[in-house]
Parts: structure tokens; sequence; C-alpha cells
């Protein structure tokens, strides 16, 4: 079943829209709002000419009741057979609305729909490729402000266009030519409203605009802020801060509250005066067209009629100007998208070599780096060679580089001067994701994705084996616990996995880096939150982890690391020293006091 969903996805040309934004940095909003439907032009055409036949009752009701008038107040010959067939225009024009209307939403839908996921995908795709050090610079609440709130305003500024600004500017373009073919005069008076609704717009514009951005980016904010509490309640919880954290969220909200209540009063006031305006030329064109009738110029019905097509016309205006707000919300959210989308910060490996097996010996030749828009040295002249299948620790005070050298190994970041190289070749030359295949990653905190053991162990492997699923269990010392459960590895763990404890998570992470069979492991302090138990458990797993596999280690307790082939000692920025557990207590230098603190 899995299978299948992904096939029906892959052959969904989300792709396209990652595409035009790539190679089009300059666009308009407005331009890349048109890009993204490309390929769906002709779903467009259709709901637009579905939209023109649905129409026709809003523009032959004013002409039948017209013409109704004035037979019934000037009857000629056969007055009763000019009624009927009156009655039958009306009558068939207004039922073929079911069909039609129908027709019309399908095709559109189907249009706005497609784009909507594909912004989506675009964006999932972007997030994928974006840098590490974008992802922590950029707050995870306000991403998933840009992903749901900001995608799903875009989405209706698209319904915006098709339900309510394209069909408001067809019905002034009918009405008015209506109007034309039987009375210029009356015409002219209709075209004197475009002016007034431009001025309109013109005047509010810049304001509601704005608003609009700041309500947008206290909202990105809010987002975060609430991310963040979701995931701090237990520590909050813990020291009593219950209080404290409800009060620095109501400051937030109370300022959110204000944007929000500053951008409605625009937009009331912006309202209140478009009514205001066309209720005025309402009244004028009635007196007007009342006038001409009473001077003969014109049939009594037809102030009906004209009465009709102006209220037609004062709809449409006003409809036009009343979804400038959302519309102005709309290019907005495309402005906050295209942030994520145009960003420069992305790996690059188009046209790059493409291992297709490492032994896993890394180099690391006078490696420097400083973060951007630092001047301080994370790391400065290192130089390190590991060897294929050896197994190295890396150990020192917070903020000496331990993890900033793991970030290297995965290629999460990249030096600033010196080199590495992979058997050989340097990291610059090589397709990153493709070289990460041989990798598997140990973190000191692992968040499982909710689902079950097994979703959780062979994520991204499709077409792996029960036989293979539980070597790899039985190697990271997870079989007694599956065994217990009465679903096996069909048990679910909970979302992040939060049924299950911090040793069992980290085995089912050992079980996730087994499976693999990768040449390099990575493990960042994968016990240093356990308890002894569990320690025990995860430590066993983890030798079965690392033999024959090139392995780096950044470790907390030092004990957790005496059989490691070499000790890099790590002291602001810099390797201080270098050798075997018991070489290192022996010289009692940096990596023996580091010891003696722990004692």
């Amino acid at each position: 079943m899995e299978r299948v969903e992904r096939s029906k996805a892959r052959n969904l040309n989300y792709e396209h829209t990652f595409q035009q934004v790539a190679t089009q940095e300059e666009q308009s909003t407005f331009k890349f709002l048109i890009s993204l439907y490309r390929g769906n032009f002709l779903n467009l055409t259709l709901s637009v000419l579905f939209y023109m036949v649905k129409s026709l009752p809003i523009f032959v009701l004013p002409v039948v009741t017209a013409n109704i008038i004035n037979i019934v107040s000037h009857p000629g010959a056969n007055p009763m057979r000019s009624l009927w067939i009156n009655f039958a225009v009306i009558g068939v024009i207004i039922l073929q609305n079911i069909p039609t209307h129908t027709w019309y939403v399908s095709f559109m839908s189907r249009a706005i729909r497609h784009v909507e996921a594909g912004i989506r995908s675009a964006l999932v795709r972007k997030l994928q490729q974006l840098s590490i050090t974008y992802h922590r610079d950029l707050q995870a609440g306000k991403l998933q402000s840009k992903v749901l709130r900001d995608v799903e305003a875009v989405e209706q500024l698209s319904k915006q266009i098709m339900l309510a600004l394209l069909p408001a500017v067809f019905n002034i373009i009918i009405a008015v030519i209506m109007t034309a073919y039987n009375s210029w005069s009356v015409s002219m008076f209709f075209v004197l409203t475009i002016p007034a609704a431009v001025l309109l717009v013109r005047l509010f514009k810049g304001k509601i605009s704005s608003t609009n951005k700041e309500f947008r980016r206290e909202i990105e904010k809010m987002s975060s802020k609430m991310s963040e509490m979701v995931e701090m309640i237990p520590v909050t919880r813990a020291h009593g801060l219950e209080e404290v954290e409800i009060e620095r969220i109501d400051k937030s909200l109370y300022k959110l509250q204000g944007k929000g209540q500053r951008l409605d009063i625009i937009e009331a006031y912006f309202g209140a005066s478009n009514w205001v305006t066309f209720q005025l030329f309402q009244v004028l064109c009635l007196m007007f067209t009342a006038y001409l009738a009473y001077k003969g110029t014109i049939p009594v019905g037809n102030i009906v009629m004209y009465q009709g097509f102006f209220s037609m016309i004062l709809g449409s205006v006003t409809a036009l100007i009343t979804t400038y707000p959302n519309m102005a919300k709309g290019f907005e959210s495309i402005h906050s998208i295209t942030e994520i989308l145009r960003s420069q910060e992305i790996e690059h490996n188009q046209g790059k070599l493409r291992l297709t097996d490492i032994s896993g010996e890394i180099e690391f030749e006078n490696v420097q780096l400083i973060y951007p828009g630092s001047e301080h040295h994370v790391l400065e002249e290192v130089t390190l060679s590991v060897r294929a299948g050896e197994c190295v620790a890396f150990v020192g005070e917070s903020g000496a580089g331990k993890s900033t050298i793991l970030n290297l190994v995965t290629g999460f970041l990249q030096p600033t001067g010196g080199k590495m190289t992979v058997d050989g070749v340097d990291y610059n030359a090589i397709d990153l994701r493709e070289y990460r295949k041989f990798l598997s990653v140990v973190p000191q905190t692992n968040i499982l994705f909710s689902g079950t053991i097994r979703d959780n162990i062979t994520y991204g492997l499709p077409d792996i084996t029960d036989d293979q699923i539980r070597k790899a269990i039985e190697m990271a010392n997870l079989a007694e616990f599956v065994d217990r459960q009465p679903l096996g590895i069909h048990t679910k763990v909970g979302e992040h996995g939060g049924k299950l404890s911090g040793g069992q998570r980290q085995r089912i992470a050992i079980a996730r880096a087994l499976i693999r069979n990768p040449k390099v492991i990575i493990l960042d302090e994968a016990t240093s939150a356990l308890d002894n138990a569990s320690e025990y458990h995860v430590q066993k797993a983890m030798q079965e982890l690392i033999k024959g596999r090139t392995t780096f280690i950044v470790a907390h307790r030092l004990s957790t690391i005496r059989d490691a082939d070499r000790i890099v000692v790590m002291k602001q920025g810099r390797i201080a020293e270098v050798g075997t557990f018991d070489e290192l207590i022996a010289r009692k230098g940096e990596f023996y006091h580091l010891k003696q603190l722990q004692l």
C-alpha cells in the first residue's frame, strides 16, 4: 500500500514548482503566482469558459425583466407569446447553472489544489537542501508558519482570483458592453465607477500592505514561541514556572492582538468607504436613467435593466475592492514563501562525484572553521588522519569543537580553511548526498518518528526483510524488549518515541544504524543522558555497531571510551592531545585532568 502511495506521489508534477522558483530569482510575487500555474492553464481555461456559461442568468435576467415590463406596459401583437418566450429563455438559462457551475468549480479546484500541494512539496524539498546553519538560525515555529499558514493564504489568494477577481472583471466587461449596445450615454456613466475604485485602492494600498506584513511577522514570532513552549512544558512544570510561561506567551498574544486589531480597523474603514462611494453611484444611476425615461430617450422597462447592469457592475467593483485586503495577505505570504525558496544557503551537489563505495579513511588537513558573521575560530589548524575501521573519540570541555568535528564529517559544515578528504577525495568534490548513504548517526537525543518500531528501524529502506530487521534488533541488544511487546516490531512508539525510555529509543536508533550497514559511524554523546542500566545495554549495542567501521565518538563520560583506538582531546578549537586511554592518563595532561574531574 505504501509503495502505491509513493508511486502516486512521484507521478504528481511537483518538481516543476520547485524548478520555477529556483531559476527565476527576480520574479515579482504576481509573476511567481502565474508561473505556479504553468501546466494547469487548460484546467483554468475550461474553468473560465464554464464560468462564462454558468453566469448567463445574471446578464440575461435584467434584459428579460425589461422586456416583460415593456411588453406589459405597451402590448403589441400576441403579447402572451412574447411573454412565454422570455420566460422559457430565462428558465433554460437558469437550469444550465447546475452542471456548468459544478464543472467550473471542478476544473478550478483541480488546478488550485495541485498548486497548493506543489508549493508545500517545493518547501519540503528546499528545506531538505538548506544548510544546517540556515535551520539553526531560523526557528522551527517560523518554518511551520510558512509551510502551513502562508501556503494556505496563497491557496486563498488563488481562490479569490478565480472566484472573485476574474468573475468581477468579466461581469464588468459584459455589463458595460450590453449597456453600450443599448445606450452609449448610460454606459459612459457606468465607466466612471472604475476611476473611483482605482482611487480607493491607491489610497489604502500602502497602509494595508505594510500592516499585513507586520501582522504576518508577528504570527511567525508567535508560532515560534508556541512551538518552543510546547517543547519546554516538562521543564516549565518541573520548576513551577507555569505562570511565568503563561505571562510570557500572553504578552506576545497581546501584541499579536494589537496588530490584528489595527489591520481589522484599516480594512473596515476601507470597506465602509467603498460601500458609501458606490451606494451614492447607485442612487445617481437611478436618477440618471429615470430622467432619460422621463424625457422619452429610453423605454420605462429599461430603467430596471440598467439598474440591474449597474448593480452588477457595482457588485463586481465592490467585490474587487473588498477582496483586495485578502489578496494583499496572499501576496505577502508569497513573499514569505519565496524567502525560503530563493535562499542561496544550500548544499551544492550537482555535477559532483557520486561515490559508489568508501572504505572510511578520513583526513583533516589544517582545517579551520569560522561561522558567518563571526571572527572567532571554532576550529583552528586541525590536522588528523583517521584510518578505515578505526574508532576515534573526541573529548574536551563544552565549546571545544567536538560536535563541530562531527558536523564536518557528515558534511553539514564546510571548512573555511584547509581541507578534508574521504578515501583521498576532497569533500568539496563529492556529492554529499551519496556520501551520507555510507554514514549512520546516533545523536545524544533520539527523537523517533510516530509510528511503529519497524517503521523507525527501516526508515527510508522499503525493501528490508523481517530477517534483516531481527538481526539488527538482536545486534542492538533490543530483542528482549521487542519480544515482551504484544505487537512485537509493530508496537507503536508514540509521538517522538514518547512511549519508550531513553535507552530504548537509543537502541532503536542503533538498530536503524546497523540495518544500513554503514562504513562510517558517528556517535554524539549517545549515552550521556542515560542511567547506568540503560547505558549498559546501549554500550553493548554500540560495541556491535562499531565493529570494523570507522567510528567518531563524542563522549562526556570518559569511562565509556576506554576501548577507543585513539582519543583526541580538544581545547579551544585545537587538538591538545592524541593517544590511547592509558597513554593519555600516563602523560597527566589535559585528558588526565578531565578524568580527575569526573572522579
